[in-house]
Parts: C-alpha cells; structure tokens; sequence
C-alpha cells in the first residue's frame, strides 16, 4: 500500500573547500532550535527509474528504489512548489509498484522505466529540537556517489527537512546561519538533477517549434503547450483523489478545445479537431464524479436555507441514497478512462501536434495583429447566442439556448486570457466580462439540472410513500432563481457588451 507525506526542505552544498572541511555549524540557538540530536549514520543505495528519454526528470519527477535506512522501498516524489515535495512510498520489491507506475503513466506511457542513475550515500542524521525536546527538522550530511554506466561524480550534502506542520520561515534562518558558515543553497533540485548534470545526462531540452518568437503561432503554441503541460501534470492528482483536481484536468481539457477553435487561423483545424473531439470525451467522462458532487452540495445548500417546518419526511437520507445510487462506481470509471489506451492515444497525439504545428499563414505574423481579431471574434459568437437566448420565450428552448450562450461566455474569457500577455489590460477587461456573462448563465444553467434532479427525486419520494413536498419547495425555488438571472441577464449583457471594450482591442 502506497503512503504519501509533504517533504519540505533545503538542499545545501558547500561554496569552499575550507568551509566544507569545518563541516556543518552547530544549529543550536538558531530560531527555536534548543538542541541537536546525533543520529548516527546510515547507507543508502537508491536506483533511480525514468524513460530512456528522461521524461520523469525534465518534469521535475524521480522514481528510486532504495535501501537501507528506516523508509527502505520506493519512492516517487512529485514536485509541489520550489522546495516542496509530496513523496509517495511503496514496499520494496523487484519491479515498480502498479501503485507508482499508475502516477507516472501520463508521461511514460509506452516509454517503459530503466534505471538510468545509481547514488550510494552515507548518511549523518541530527534532529534539530526545540526547548520541550520536539522534532522541528531532521539534518543530513550526505556524502554521495552517483554511477551512470561508467561515469561516476561524487559530493557533500547537507538537507534540512522540515518535521511535519513546523513554520517554513526556520528554513529561513538556517540558510542564514548556513551561509556564514560557507553553506549556500544548492542549484540542484533534487540529488537525481545534480548526478545527471554532473554525468552529462541532463534531460534533452523540450521542442518548442512553431515559428520564430514574437509570431502569433509561437503565442499560440506556447499557450496550448502550457495547458497540455497542465492536463498531464494532473493526472496523478485525480488518481490520488486530491481536492479539486478534476475540475482542473477538465479546465486544462476545455482550454485546449477552446483555443483550438479560437485559433483556427493560426493552427489548421483538420489537424485539431479531431483532438479537440478527444478531448471533450476526456472532459465528459471526468465530469460524471464531479458534477455529481457539484448538484449535490448545491441541494444540501438549499436544504440548510429551509426552516425546520418545510423539511417533510426523510428528506436527508432520501438524499443520500440517491446520491450513493448516482455515484456508484464513478471514481472507478474515471480511473479506468486514465488507463485507457484511448487516453494515452490523445496525449501523444497532443504530443505530436505540438511537436509539428500545423501553422497557416496568420501564424507568421506578429501576435498584436492576430489575437484581438481572434478575441473578438469570439466576442461575435456570443454576442449570437446571447441575442438568440434573449428573443426566446421562457422555457426548455429558452434554457437550451442560454446554455450554448454560456459555453460561448466561456470560450470568450479563455480566449481573453490567453491573449492577456501581449493585449495586456485590454484583453483582462474582455475577460472579465466574458467571466461575468459565464458565472450567471452558469447558476441558471445549475438550476436547470438541479431542477431536472429535484423532480427526480419528489418522485422517487411518492414511490416510496413518502412526502414529495420538501422537493417541490426546492423546485419552486430554483425555479424562481432561474428567473431571477434571466431577468438579470440584460443587465449583465450590457455592462460586458459595452462597446469601449471592443474598441480597446481593435
């Protein structure tokens, strides 16, 4: 069974060979440190796993098997912020744990995992305690030797890893007390990044085709890359179930889609669409857990609004139980569409793309020419939808078409968005009103599912011999919602259909 713990930590090394031979300053009385505890030694012998093509190290990952030492096993470590780091174990075995192999998928793929790096250490722990004997970090002096084929490099050390829930600022001031001492931080991430830049076998540099900087195709690819970056580096996030995680796998998915359709005179849609149809297929399997979760926490916030005298027979657990019916095997299906090969097929294909653009003509030309007519065109589009939502008579087509005005409203921002660094304040405007128009279409278009729900379940209710009313109340009021933001609609529409806005981008 795999565990996860938040590492924190700084990585030192010595800047002089007369610094290193005076070794570590004693750390007591530095912050909160009152003692330093000698630990002893330990050897560790780590064999790192990654494709031949490094993919695990130009993203920042490592994969080791290591023994010797308290937490002998595998480990993956996943990059958080700078200096932080969640590391998943596994028990030692032979191969790498399905566990771990299952969170790198997304960049291996069929790449397969070798050993590419060897470090043996020996290691000298201290823990650095406070005046009542807690631990606030762990020291180690490690003196490494790393082996790739016949190359070897060898150095010193020194890490402080924070103790769980200690305050990053004493991080801080062991720099500051390291650093008279002659201790600098170390330019390497991670052991792994120093024993493949010290053995010539740094990870090769990224393609970043797509025309010469300054160009829109080079705007274009550089931001389809950064969401394709995204949609990878989530995928170990939804597996592990961490919060919001879906919902950033989808927004990366969408943004993809919507640029590839914003940008049509940029990059060839006989290339992107099909992609982009891959995609939404992505999203929409995704979504089944998540907008799930969504309709129910907005039914039990309309359940918490109701005084005790409208809530009517077994409301609370009917809704649980249509809850549990609804999201039976979901996680399990999203998992499987992660292993799917149909999954893996659409990120190299992403790959691919990406790798060898498809560029038309506008491609070559400066981004400040290309983008606002490509925003505004997006701002046309909507402007369509909202008019055709507008003329409608309340109801189902009505809904219908406030929704396709809403998916409009969407793209708009995105494609606002991503022209932000080179419209600058013009383009933030844009989507922000693009924002405005999606946030209030997307309550009423909640409210249309929810309603949708609600009904379902008042019947279900009466099957079950018990009171539909509770739900019927529910009902009126999302209801009564959705008229509310229709009639706020103009309202909204004119703010952000303001022709000063347009202008600025023109």
């Amino acid at each position: 069974m795999a565990d996860t713990k938040r590492e924190i930590e700084r990585k030192f090394e010595f800047s002089k060979a007369k610094s290193a031979r005076r070794g570590v300053p004693d750390l007591t009385g530095t912050a909160a440190i009152a003692a330093v505890s000698d630990q002893g030694t330990v050897d560790l012998d780590a064999v790192y796993y990654d494709t031949p093509d490094q993919r695990l190290a130009a993203d920042g990952l490592t994969l080791r098997r290591r023994t010797g030492g308290a937490d002998e096993g595998w480990h993956l470590k996943l990059p958080v912020s700078p200096g932080v780091r969640d590391e998943i174990g596994a028990s030692l075995s032979d191969t790498v744990p399905p566990s771990l192999a299952a969170l790198v998928r997304s960049r291996v793929r069929g790449a397969g995992l070798r050993p590419q790096v060897r470090l043996v250490s020996s290691r000298r722990v201290s823990h650095l305690l406070d005046a009542e004997g807690a631990l606030l970090a762990e020291l180690s002096t490690d003196e490494v030797l790393a082996e790739r084929g016949d190359t070897t490099a060898a150095w010193t050390e020194v890490e402080v890893e924070l103790a769980d829930g200690v305050d990053p600022e004493l991080l801080d001031a062991v720099e500051k007390t390291f650093r008279k001492a002659g201790l600098k931080v170390s330019d390497a991430p991670s052991k792994l990044a120093r024993a493949l830049a010290e053995t010539d076998a740094e990870p090769p540099a990224r393609h970043v085709g797509g025309g010469p900087e300054g160009t829109a195709g080079a705007h274009v690819l550089a931001y389809l890359r950064e969401q394709r970056d995204a949609l990878v580096a989530q995928d170990p996030a939804v597996r592990r179930a961490l919060p919001d995680s879906v919902h950033q796998m989808r927004v990366a998915s969408r943004r993809l889609r919507s640029a590839f359709k914003t940008y049509r005179k940029v990059i060839d849609r006989a290339a992107t669409d099909p992609i982009g149809e891959e995609l939404r297929w992505l999203a929409a399997e995704l979504g089944v857990d998540r907008d799930q979760e969504v309709l129910l926490e907005r039914i039990q916030g309309r359940l918490g609004e109701l005084p005790r005298t409208l809530l009517i027979g077994p409301v609370r657990s009917r809704l649980r139980v249509w809850n549990t019916a609804r999201r039976s095997g979901s996680r399990r299906r999203a998992l499987a569409v992660l292993d799917s090969a149909r999954y893996v097929a659409l990120l190299d294909a992403l790959d691919a793309l990406l790798d060898s653009p498809p560029l038309k003509q506008a491609a070559a030309r400066p981004p400040q020419e290309v983008l606002p007519k490509a925003v505004l065109r997006d701002y046309e589009r909507l402007a369509g939808r909202v008019a055709t939502g507008l003329s409608l008579d309340e109801g189902h087509e009505r809904d219908l078409a406030l929704h396709d005005a809403r998916k409009a409203a969407k793209r708009l921002r995105y494609a606002a968005e991503s022209a932000e660094p080179v419209l600058g304040k013009p383009a933030k405007h844009m989507a922000k009103a693009g924002k405005s128009v999606q946030n209030l279409l997307g309550d009423h278009q909640d409210s249309v599912v929810a309603r949708e729900a609600l009904r379902g379940l008042g019947a279900q209710a009466t099957a079950a011999g018990e009171s539909a009313f509770t739900w019927g109340v529910l009902y009126a009021r999302e209801e009564s919602l959705a008229e509310r933001r229709e009639r706020e609609l103009p309202d909204i529409w004119s703010e952000a259909s303001d022709p000063a806005l347009r202008a600025a981008l023109e």
